[in-house]
């Protein structure tokens, strides 16, 4: 076995990891606010992604500039769906609300390519494409990057959660009602929590815009993500970070170790193996909170 190859892989599925996390970080932060699971945060990483491309491409803006726009652009739209579409699905069965996600999801994915045409879009956010070694380590210098964001993002995201800002999320999220009876604005913070999802979503799907390019297969992201928040916890924001690594190093690995083996596809598959072991191993996650309901 070649050890070094297993390092290299290893290593670039920790910067892997650390981008599916930013993707999956949105969805943590909706659950924690309103217990709703947000299936459209694959279509928010790609809408993101097309607004950056937009702005810094037809319209010419330099993408230091555009990349910014983007993210308050996209956090506008969180908020507004969350006002326009999911305050509406308040007294509905939850997994109607759930539901509603997954139709926003499925019109995003055919709407943008269908508004700004299918073929993939570069975007250039200005990361040389030259390979960087780290001694005998061949390191995506994309991925890296991106690892480094995705992670700066997650740390300033726990700190969020410990601001007054977070306080009121936090209390929102274990009780909607006492919340209410103390004077807190629990639409305003569901709202805030929907367009923080889509700002990280945005960031996220730039980074792997620039990795990639940007088409519609960035919205399959959604998958990665959802296996991060199912596997660290719905509810933990150091679950999505722990499992990110967990399922970057893992997909990487097997891609490089069984692919030559068995012909390819392993990828997708991991993802899905590690939603199906933790539903029926362990349902809350790794970190997550165990609600126990009296009937």
């Amino acid at each position: 076995m070649d050890y070094l190859l297993i390092l290299e892989l290893a290593v670039n599925g920790v910067f892997v990891g650390l981008m599916y996390a930013l993707v999956a970080l949105g969805m943590v932060l909706i659950y924690k606010t309103s217990g709703i699971a947000n299936l459209a945060q694959g279509a928010l990483a790609m809408t993101g992604a097309y607004m950056a491309w937009m702005v810094s491409g037809p319209l010419g803006i330099p993408i230091w500039l555009a990349v910014p726009v983007a993210v308050a652009g996209m956090f506008g739209l969180g908020a507004a769906t969350e006002r326009l579409a999911l305050r509406r699905m308040i007294g509905q069965p939850v997994i109607m609300a759930i539901m509603l996600t997954l139709g926003i999801e499925i019109m995003l994915r055919g709407l943008l390519p269908g508004f700004a045409g299918s073929a993939v879009k570069r975007l250039d956010i200005g990361i040389p494409g030259t390979p960087l070694f780290i001694g005998d380590l061949l390191i995506n210098r994309s991925t890296m990057i991106g690892g480094a964001v995705s992670l700066a993002m997650i740390v300033l995201s726990l700190f969020l959660f410990n601001s007054r800002l977070g306080v009121v999320m936090r209390a929102v999220s274990d009780d909607q009602t006492a919340s209410w009876a103390v004077g807190i604005r629990v639409e305003r913070a569901i709202a805030i929590s929907w367009g923080l999802a889509a700002a990280s979503a945005t960031i996220a799907g730039v980074m792997w815009g620039a990795t990639q390019g940007v088409d519609w297969s960035l919205s399959l992201l959604l998958i990665k993500a959802l296996a991060i928040a199912i596997l660290g916890g719905l509810d933990s924001i150091p679950g999505v970070l722990i499992a990110g690594l967990i399922v970057g190093v893992a997909e990487s690995v097997a891609t490089g170790v069984l692919d030559p083996l068995v012909g390819g596809g392993t990828r997708d598959v991991v993802a899905s193996v590690i939603i199906l072991l933790t539903l029926l191993l362990k349902p809350h996650g790794l970190f997550g909170r165990e609600h126990i309901e009296r009937i």
